[in-house]
Formats: C-alpha cells, sequence, structure tokens
C-alpha cells in the first residue's frame, strides 16, 4: 500500500513538472479569423511572461496590427524584412508595464523564421507590448543581424501554428510608410493552454 501511494505520490509531481514545461499557445482572434501562436517559455522565459501578463491582465484591449513591412514598402532600406507588427502602439504615452531585458536568439537559440513572433523593440531592453510576426525567414533579425544597428537582433518567442493565411493578408492591407492607413483591431488575444 505504501509503494502504491508513493508511486501516486511520484506520478503526480511528474505530471505538474510536465505540465510546465509544456508550451503555452495563444488565440490572436481578428475579424479575418484566428492566429493560433504557441510560445517558448522555456527558451525565452522573460519575454513570454512579459507576453503572457499582458494577456492575464487585460493589456492588449485595444491592441491591433498597425505595421506591415513589405518588399514594396522599403524602398530606402538596405536590409530588407517582412512582418507585420502590433501591440499598443506607438501613440501609447505608457506602456502598463516596464520594458524588459532582452533575450537575444543567440542566448535563447530561436531564429526569426517564417512565422516567428518576436518583440519590437528601440534600442536593447526597451521591450514591453509591441511584437511582431515573420513572414517568410528573416536571419537579419537575429543576433548579428544588420537590420538593427546595434546587431544584438530582436527576441524571437513563440511562432504561429495555424493562421499565417490571415497574417499574409494583413502584410497586404493598405498602408503609408509601413503604417496601415486603418490600423487593424486584434479583436482579443487569450490563452489557450
Amino acid at each position: 500500500m505504501k509503494n502504491i501511494i508513493f508511486l501516486g505520490f511520484f506520478l503526480l509531481i511528474l505530471s505538474c513538472k510536465t505540465d510546465k514545461n509544456r508550451p503555452v499557445e495563444v488565440k490572436i482572434e481578428t475579424e479575418l479569423g484566428n492566429i493560433f501562436i504557441e510560445l517558448y517559455v522555456d527558451k525565452a522565459p522573460i519575454t513570454c511572461e512579459n507576453f503572457i501578463k499582458y494577456i492575464k491582465n487585460n493589456k492588449f484591449e485595444g491592441a491591433n496590427f498597425y505595421r506591415v513591412v513589405r518588399m514594396d514598402n522599403q524602398l530606402n532600406n538596405d536590409i530588407k524584412i517582412e512582418v507585420i507588427q502590433g501591440g499598443l502602439g506607438f501613440d501609447v504615452e505608457e506602456s502598463p508595464y516596464p520594458p524588459i531585458k532582452h533575450e537575444t536568439t543567440l542566448e535563447t537559440g530561436l531564429l526569426h523564421k517564417n512565422g516567428t513572433l518576436s518583440m519590437a523593440r528601440a534600442e536593447p531592453g526597451t521591450a514591453s507590448s509591441e511584437f511582431f510576426i515573420c513572414i517568410g525567414n528573416q536571419p537579419e533579425l537575429d543576433f548579428g543581424g544588420k537590420r538593427n544597428p546595434d546587431g544584438q537582433g530582436f527576441a524571437a518567442f513563440g511562432k504561429v501554428l495555424s493562421g499565417m493565411d490571415i497574417v499574409r493578408k494583413i502584410q497586404q492591407m493598405k498602408d503609408e510608410r509601413q503604417m496601415l492607413i486603418n490600423p487593424f483591431e486584434i479583436k482579443c488575444i487569450g490563452l489557450l493552454k
């Protein structure tokens, strides 16, 4: 009987540990459909914790996709990328939470591939609420890449599981100097697991 109780207790502890290591999934609801994303909490814990905090505390209420970068709208950039960017927007006076430490792709091992979710930033350590999704592989956004002059790259922390068709539709919306003429509403960002 003691062995059965011990075995049950051991399995319970093991299952709790497994759950903590299980990926976290997020749903971004839009009028075009849903984008499902997996967060890499084990590889980019600081960045994921920040994103989850915004979700759990409803801080993404009123968020939208507002910036689209395509080959045809960055003529003056030597290093070209393709992304859509969203969050609370550039015009938010102050983010609800302080910026977070920059987790480079060198540290996390995550790369900016098609569907990668990453944090927008100015200087390293300034990321807070703004994020972007890569369309196609974007190695110039990784550590050592040349898109940002400091060479630190951006903090990748998740990937799109489904909904890249929606991401591509958003990317093709009408813009003026990469900013959407009509920002595209994010109805809700919620945790699934």
